[in-house]
């Protein structure tokens, strides 16, 4: 691989693992087990079928686990312990070969990148847990696993176009992110209201009252 296609690699697996880990690292240990990739060296044990085994199985617990409201959010809680190291280690293991600097920064991308589209799925999904209905927690879930497929499959097929990609998706996450914050501490007000333990978060009056001043007399 060139030094682009790597830096793709690199990013692409940490940005997909924080959305789906294990769908991530079925993927590339399926496409090189298949002859369609060759993995950098310090990523050839994700081809090793132990390896693929425990991904898949985990990756089928937790299809299922990320399409239940409230189970998926406890999932993501888990998983902010998971994602974001491993999203850490695997950049830096995509760009081992090229030196011990490389390989560190990579590492420190990585996680920081892994940490973001982690927050951005947990906290999206927070949100959409408000909603009765669970249709909208399968179409996230299943649209959140094409999304990893397909920019994978570009990061390996298109890097450069990836990476612009990938640009686009940090300036869009940096603005979404304090909204998103924003909107869960409100929903978590209104819960805690509900259950007694806080005060219900204020809205704003439509229709003000303005006391006027009596006039002025001679």
């Amino acid at each position: 691989m060139d030094v682009v296609s790597l830096i793709a690699l690199s990013m692409g697996i940490a940005w997909a693992s924080g959305i789906n880990l294990y769908a991530a690292v079925f993927m590339l240990g399926y496409l090189a087990n298949t002859g369609h990739l060759v993995l950098p060296t310090d990523m050839l044990v994700l081809s090793d079928p132990l390896v693929m085994m425990a991904a898949a199985v985990m990756y089928c617990v937790e299809f299922f686990a990320d399409k239940v409201p409230g189970v998926d959010t406890g999932w993501d809680t888990l998983h902010t312990f998971i994602r974001i190291p491993a999203g850490a280690v695997l950049a830096a293991s995509a760009v081992g070969d090229l030196s011990p600097a490389a390989e560190l920064a990579a590492g420190l991308i990585g996680g920081s990148l892994a940490a973001g589209s982690h927050a951005t799925k947990a906290g999206s999904r927070l949100l959409i847990n408000t909603s009765p209905e669970p249709f909208s927690n399968w179409a996230a879930s299943i649209g959140e696993d094409l999304l990893v497929i397909g920019g994978l499959w570009m990061a390996l097929n298109h890097p450069i176009g990836f990476l612009l990609l990938l640009v686009l998706f940090i300036a869009l996450m940096i603005w979404l992110l304090p909204r998103l914050w924003r909107l869960i501490k409100l929903v978590l007000r209104q819960i805690g209201s509900w259950l007694g333990w806080c005060e219900p978060p204020l809205k704003p009056d439509k229709n003000p009252v303005t006391t006027a001043e009596p006039p002025a007399r001679d």
